[in-house]
C-alpha cells in the first residue's frame, strides 16, 4: 500500500476500505466464523463486544490479507437521548439506526462566538483503536489514521454546511479564523497518531456531490486549499502519506488535490467519475484509490458481477502502479459480506503486476 501511494508498482493491487462500521464488520465476519458479536451500535456495545468486534475486524484483516486498516478517531460523546450524542465542542448530533452521525446543533452561530468557545484537545483514550491495531497487527498493514478535514469541522461547529457557506459572503475572515481552529485541531489528532505508529492519514470530508463541487474552485482555493496544504505537509514531515477522502465529482478541483500534496486522492465515484478518464489524467501524480460501487453493486449485485467490476477495474487502473483498489466509500451495513470477501479475492486473483 505504501508502495502505490509513492505511485510505484507493487506485488499485487493492494485492498484498502476508509471505514467499516459495527453492523458491516459482523457482516463480514460471519463468512469467515461464527464467533461474532451482537449487532449493536458502539455506544451500546460493552467493553467486551467492542473488545470482541475488534477482533473480528483483525480477523477479516488477516485472513483476507487486507493490505491496509484504518482506525477511528473515538471522540468522547455523551448519550442525550436515543438518538442524540454530545461531543466536548458542543456538537449535538443525531445518529441512526445504522450509526450515520449527522450534526444538528453546533456551538458557534457567528463570529462572536469564537471568544467563547472551549478549545479542545485530543485525548490518549481516543486512539484506543489505532493502539489496539498497531499492537495486533503491527507492520504487516499500513496503519491509516482517520481524520475529519478542515471544511466539515467547520461546518459542523456550526451545525450544518449551509449555516457556514452564508460567511463566504458575509464574514470571510470568520470563515478562515474558524479553519484556523479546526486546523489547529487536526495537526494535534495527526501528532498524536503518528507517535502511536500511523503510516498514514486519511482526510475525509466531503467537497463534492454527483453534479459538481460543493463550492466552487475559488471558494475551494481561498477557504479550505491552504489548510489542506499545511495539513499535508505536516503529514509528510511526520513521515506518513496523505490520503484525501471526498465523493462526487472531483474534477473542478483536481489540481488542487496534486498541489496541496495528497499521496491518494479517494474514492474516484464511479457514477460520476470514470476512472480511466482519471487514470490518463492523473496516474502519474497522485495514487488512484476506490471505485468499486458500493451504492448498488456490492449491496445488491452478485459475486459475479463484483469478480467482473473488479477485474475490470483493474485492468484499466492499476497498470504501471499507483492503485488501491476499495469500495467507492465504504463497507456500510446494505454491503453483503459475501460481496465485499469476493471483491477481495478477485483483487488478488487479477491484481497481481505486471498487469
Amino acid at each position: 500500500m505504501l508502495a502505490a501511494l509513492s505511485l510505484g508498482q507493487p506485488d499485487r493491487v493492494p485492498v484498502w476500505e476508509l471505514a467499516f462500521n459495527e453492523e458491516s464488520i459482523i457482516n463480514v465476519g460471519k463468512q469467515l466464523t461464527d464467533d461474532v458479536p451482537p449487532v449493536k451500535l458502539a455506544h451500546e456495545m460493552t467493553l467486551e463486544e467492542k473488545l470482541k468486534l475488534l477482533e473480528l475486524l483483525y480477523k477479516i484483516t488477516r485472513d483476507l490479507e487486507l493490505d491496509g486498516l484504518t482506525s477511528m478517531h473515538l471522540f468522547n460523546r455523551k448519550l442525550i437521548d436515543a438518538t442524540h450524542i454530545e461531543d466536548e465542542w458542543g456538537r449535538i448530533s443525531h445518529v441512526d439506526r445504522v450509526g450515520d452521525i449527522v450534526t444538528v446543533k453546533g456551538p458557534v452561530a457567528g463570529p462572536s462566538d469564537l471568544k467563547h468557545l472551549k478549545i479542545v484537545h485530543p485525548r490518549e483514550d481516543e486512539f484506543l483503536m489505532l493502539a489496539a491495531s498497531v499492537s495486533s497487527l503491527g507492520r504487516e498493514v499500513t496503519q491509516v489514521q482517520f481524520v475529519v478535514g478542515p471544511f466539515r469541522e467547520s461546518w459542523s461547529m456550526m451545525g450544518g454546511m449551509e449555516n457556514l457557506f452564508y460567511f463566504y459572503k458575509d464574514d470571510p475572515q470568520f470563515v478562515k479564523d474558524l479553519a484556523r481552529i479546526a486546523t489547529d485541531y487536526i495537526l494535534e489528532i495527526i501528532d498524536k497518531g503518528a507517535d502511536l505508529g500511523a503510516d498514514a492519514v486519511a482526510v475525509s470530508s466531503d467537497l463534492a456531490y454527483n453534479q459538481s463541487t460543493l463550492m466552487s474552485p475559488r471558494h475551494y482555493e481561498e477557504y479550505i486549499f491552504p489548510y489542506h496544504a499545511e495539513i499535508v505537509r505536516h503529514i509528510h514531515r511526520r513521515g506518513m502519506k496523505a490520503i484525501k477522502h471526498s465523493d462526487g465529482v472531483m474534477w473542478p478541483i483536481m489540481d488542487y488535490m496534486v498541489e496541496a500534496g495528497f499521496d491518494g486522492i479517494h474514492p474516484i465515484q464511479p457514477q460520476c467519475m470514470d476512472i480511466a478518464d482519471v487514470k490518463a489524467k492523473y496516474g502519474k501524480r497522485i495514487c488512484l484509490m476506490g471505485n468499486i460501487d458500493c451504492t448498488h453493486l456490492l449491496p445488491t449485485g452478485t459475486v459475479e458481477e463484483v469478480e467482473k467490476a473488479v477485474k475490470d477495474t483493474i485492468a484499466v487502473a492499476a497498470p504501471g502502479g499507483g492503485y488501491i483498489l476499495s469500495s467507492s466509500n465504504t463497507i456500510h451495513p446494505s454491503c453483503k459480506g459475501e460481496n465485499y470477501v469476493a471483491m477481495v479475492k478477485a483483487a488478488h486473483k487479477y491484481g497481481r503486476y505486471t498487469i
